[in-house]
């Protein structure tokens, strides 16, 4: 169980509860949110008007609701905001949005009531996942479309997915034992203001992308080993000489890659081979590689910080006796933060490209065209580095960053957005494109080492190559290559 409490949060275990762990709210935060709820109730009884509880919104705002008609206004924001399209969110993304925004009211500043966060968890931990679709957020006044149709569930309206089956959000509720909310003030805007589709977007992406760089060291040591690379490059006293932390990481885990390796050995020897220096995609993993695990490391943080930030507007501070209004749903900081993360990712896909390419080019590797023991009545894995080249070509589109399109929206009231939801969906994208680069690179690199029996590379590399061998065989003959390069990006996410 994964407690919630409004400022601990971490991506580890969003990821936990995205795939399945239940959630729960921590004790020491039912105070603060009933407090806020308190305040809230005491300026409707008041009437006194105060925008986010009895106004309209945005370029409304200046619209005073009669308090009998608050439940009415509620309602309506969810069903007018409900505007998202495209194909929907997968589950797991859905489960992270919950969570993070269950964490967010748990923060004591939303002024709802804790039926509200109750119901997000019970949804959670009984598997009612609403169908929220891809596309429709600009990323300020928060993520509006995606939260709107979470939303839309939680009041028994929308659709949601229950037990493998896709019915009305009303019937998945009761299926599930869950009563629906009557939203009461503020209580919409609470949960509609907000950064959380494109903080667990992003968020579960930047962890796969954490993955991907421990891969990269992996399939670029098993690429050294089969083109017999020098790693005097990877030598301790190098990078201690310009100590970036990633960079220092990647190259230890080099070093270790290759320790105790029989091909190394092999031509350690200059007068067997008198290469001082390899090419860059071998010589400077620790460069590239250790830049990259740097910029997730920064992006990392931002939505760390994120998903424990009150993001909702306005923000009631009950002590003082006030409702500020502000702009803390804008999502700068997370739409440029991802679209660093894409830029860094794709870059390691480029690297990675090319050491395929050296791999396959007899020019350059000193191995058999293609790495076909029959070049010309077979072609190898020559199409696989065509194959690599394709998403090398669609990760150069989707690096452009979106944090940088602005267009204005409601009425010139929101007149520069963040674009934050479209930087997490094409980041996603640049992760999954470079997942498939890497497994064409572990294949090449598995079928170079063929060539090299009977030396070994170092034990952990041979336990990978083991592993790769298990669902891909040494290609003696040409062969269809989409099902084991696919079937390979299961290897490249279990590798550490």
């Amino acid at each position: 169980m994964i407690e919630i409490d409004g400022s601990s949060l971490t991506l580890e275990q969003t990821w936990s509860v995205a795939n399945g762990e239940q959630a729960g709210l921590a004790a020491e935060a039912t105070g603060r949110i009933e407090r806020a709820r308190r305040f809230v109730e005491g300026i409707v009884a008041s009437g006194e008007v105060v925008y986010g509880i009895n106004t309209g919104f945005g370029k409304l705002a200046d619209v005073t609701i009669p308090t009998d008609r608050l439940r009415e206004l509620q309602v309506n924001l969810v069903r007018s905001h409900s505007c998202g399209v495209g194909e929907p969110l997968s589950e797991r993304v859905v489960r992270a949005m919950m969570l993070q925004r269950a964490n967010v009211l748990a923060k004591g500043f939303s002024g709802c009531r804790m039926a509200v966060i109750e119901t997000l968890l019970r949804m959670l931990n009984e598997k009612v996942h609403p169908r929220i679709p891809s596309r429709g957020s600009v990323g300020a006044s928060g993520d509006l479309a995606p939260l709107a149709h979470l939303a839309l569930v939680t009041i028994g309206e929308g659709e949601a997915n229950y037990k493998g089956e896709r019915l009305s959000g009303g019937e998945a509720m009761s299926r599930a034992g869950i009563p629906t909310l009557v939203l009461e003030a503020k209580e919409g805007l609470a949960l509609l203001n907000g950064t959380q589709a494109m903080t667990s977007v992003g968020g579960l992406a930047l962890l796969a992308a954490e993955r991907l760089v421990a891969a990269a060291d992996v399939a670029g040591a098993m690429s050294l080993e089969a083109l017999k690379g020098t790693p005097v490059a990877f030598d301790e006293r190098i990078h201690a000489a310009r100590p970036h932390p990633g960079q220092l990481e990647s190259a230890r885990r080099l070093r270790e890659l290759i320790e105790d390796s029989e091909i190394r050995e092999s031509h350690r020897d200059h007068s067997v081979d008198p290469r001082v220096q390899d090419a860059y995609a071998i010589r400077c993993m620790p460069q590239v590689h250790g830049a990259v695990r740097d910029a997730l490391a920064h992006a990392k943080s931002i939505l760390e910080i994120e998903i424990n930030s009150a993001t909702d507007n306005p923000l009631v501070f009950p002590e003082s006796g006030e409702v500020l209004s502000g702009g803390n749903f804008h999502g700068e900081p997370v739409a440029l933060a991802l679209d660093y993360a894409a830029i860094a990712v794709a870059d390691l896909g480029t690297i990675s490209e090319r050491r395929v390419e050296r791999l396959v080019n007899p020019d350059l590797s000193g191995l058999p065209a293609f790495l076909t023991p029959h070049p010309g009545t077979n072609s190898g894995l020559m199409i696989a580095q065509v194959a690599a080249v394709s998403l090398i070509a669609e990760n150069n589109v989707l690096a452009h960053p979106a944090s940088v399109t602005n267009l204005p929206t409601s009425a010139n009231k929101e007149d520069h957005v963040s674009m934050g939801m479209t930087s997490a969906l094409k980041f996603a994208d640049v992760v999954n494109n470079v997942e498939m680069i890497l497994a064409i690179e572990l294949m090449c690199a598995a079928q170079g080492l063929e060539f090299l029996k009977p030396l070994r590379p170092g034990p952990r590399l041979a336990k990978v190559y083991n592993r790769v061998r298990e669902l891909v065989p040494a290609l003696e003959q040409d062969a269809p290559l989409s099902g084991y390069i696919e079937s390979l990006v299961s290897v490249v996410r279990e590798l550490r």
